[in-house]
């Protein structure tokens, strides 16, 4: 390795090791690693700019801001009583229904937004059940995390697979004769669904205030109209990203677009009502989370150093020939490789690398890529959730919990993300081998 590719090595890994151990501000020591790179050039202050995939930022802070809308409007409660009620009382079924709403929504829009659409949810409940939210917040952000995969819009790894092989969207339930994304995520999820209600049957709340065992608990939403808004502009910005191929648009200009317009609704209907009770646009915009854009702008800066570097590169051109060798040793390698480096390297660069690896691999050794593609997007997504390095969900959860004066410790965290971790891993490996590596053999 030459110094460039030592230095830029030390700076990643020095920061990411700070970042997981959170002794200091998250964002703050991103910062000084990215300072660090610029200054030592690593990379230059122009290349550090063009590493950050602006179209993935702009899509966080549009959804983010009709995401706020939503919240504003009451919708949240009223999804939390409906939850609370369904659980009669089961704080093990109430937070597998939290978890599996985060991870159906998370299929269509991006995971940290949806970790901030049902944070609410569950604050709501922690403070009229006294009982600690964390453990929910995190559960949220880890199933959230874990379906975003599972169809094309869900997050940025799927939209790179389509944009490296052409994938569309009903491939990624059925390809090639065989299930795909969705239903091998599918099953996977319920795997850990059912683990994790062994997991927290034992759990009690400290009050019944709500009565949710006589099935009194109700609420009603806040302002109908603004739910109505806010629901609309989700689901026409979401329409119109399933079809940006026939827009030729890209998908930050169109959910800022759709943030806009959400927000000039709001601002009409305040007008003509001639109040003023809706949330203005500037309240909406102070409620973002800038903390967690400024780190997932950061982290691109972060990986864009160790790329330009070469780093990311000698690791794909050293697991080449092992991925070239047979399918069934080239999925597990790829796969158990994948699951840790994802959980300290920000997984949408590493997974966008090895796509073109992939790729390469088809065209000049003529090998059956797509057992490859799948394994290294599954393992990419599920070893992500192990820690806030690799899934910014969890990074925005951690931050949430720690504004209620409930903050998490690594060690905290590492209780719920290692077994989620473990056995969707597991599951999702067996199930890749049985659909996509047994019919190569």
């Amino acid at each position: 390795m030459t110094v460039e590719q030592l230095l830029a090595l030390a700076i990643f890994l020095a920061t990411i090791a700070f970042v997981i151990w959170g002794v200091i501000d998250r964002a703050i020591t991103a910062f000084i690693g990215v300072v660090l790179m610029v200054v030592l050039g690593v990379i230059s202050e122009v290349e550090a700019f063009n590493a950050v995939d602006w179209n993935v930022i702009g899509i966080l802070v549009g959804i983010w801001i009709i995401a706020g809308y939503f919240g504003e409007s009451g919708l949240p409660v009223w999804l939390a009583h409906k939850a609370l009620r369904a659980s009669r009382g089961s704080p093990a079924v109430f937070i597998l229904l939290i978890g599996f709403i985060a991870a159906m929504i998370s299929m269509f829009v991006d995971n940290v937004v949806v970790v901030l659409m049902m944070a609410p949810v569950v604050l709501h409940l922690s403070r009229r059940l006294k009982f600690n939210p964390a453990p929910y917040i995190i559960f949220t952000a880890l199933s959230a995390n874990f379906m975003g995969t599972a169809l094309l819009l869900g997050d940025l790894p799927p939209q790179l697979l389509h944009s490296v092989t052409g994938i569309e969207f009903l491939e990624f339930v059925w390809q090639h004769g065989k299930p795909s994304s969705f239903p091998v995520l599918l099953i996977t999820f319920i795997a850990v669904l059912v683990f994790f209600q062994w997991k927290f049957k034992g759990e009690k709340w400290k009050s019944r205030s709500l009565s949710v065992k006589d099935g009194k608990v109700e609420a009603a939403i806040k302002d109908r109209k603004l739910a109505v808004i806010s629901i609309s502009g989700f689901v026409l910005t979401v329409a119109f990203m399933a079809v940006r191929q026939m827009l030729d648009v890209a998908l930050g200009f169109i959910t800022i677009s759709g943030a806009a317009a959400t927000a000039l609704t709001v601002e009409i209907s305040n007008m003509a009502s001639g109040k003023r009770d809706r949330p203005l646009f500037e309240k909406v915009l102070s409620e973002l989370d800038w903390r967690a854009i400024l780190f997932y702008i950061l982290l691109f800066v972060l990986v864009g150093g160790i790329e330009k570097a070469g780093i990311i590169r000698m690791l794909a051109d050293w697991l080449a020939p092992q991925m070239a060798a047979d399918t069934f040793t080239g999925v597990t390698i790829l796969y158990w490789i994948t699951a840790p480096v994802v959980a300290i390297v920000e997984h949408d660069a590493y997974i966008l690398t090895f796509l073109h690896v992939i790729r390469d691999l088809a065209v000049y050794h003529g090998i059956e890529a797509w057992p490859l593609y799948w394994a290294l997007v599954w393992a990419g997504t599920l070893g992500s959730n192990l820690t806030v390095a690799g899934a910014p969900a969890l990074y925005v959860a951690l931050n949430i919990c720690e504004k209620e004066g409930v903050p998490v410790k690594l060690k905290g965290l590492l209780t719920y993300s290692v077994p989620f971790v473990l056995v969707s891993l597991v599951v999702c490996y067996l199930l890749a081998l049985a659909f996509w590596v047994a019919p190569y053999l």
